[in-house]
């Protein structure tokens, strides 16, 4: 769940390997962004439910 998470969220905010080439702190702060925001999504839907 939380991988096909990741992958949406990243296709959605268009974080890509191009900007990974050209700007890496920027593709690893939208990516801990977006493994945060799963992790809270994941812990919702099926740890507190």
């Amino acid at each position: 769940m939380s991988s096909r998470l990741v992958k949406e969220l990243r296709e959605k905010e268009g974080v890509t390997e191009k900007i990974k080439a050209q700007n890496t702190m920027l593709w690893v702060q939208k990516m801990n962004n977006i493994r945060n925001r799963v992790i809270e999504i994941v812990n919702a839907e099926l740890i507190f439910l």
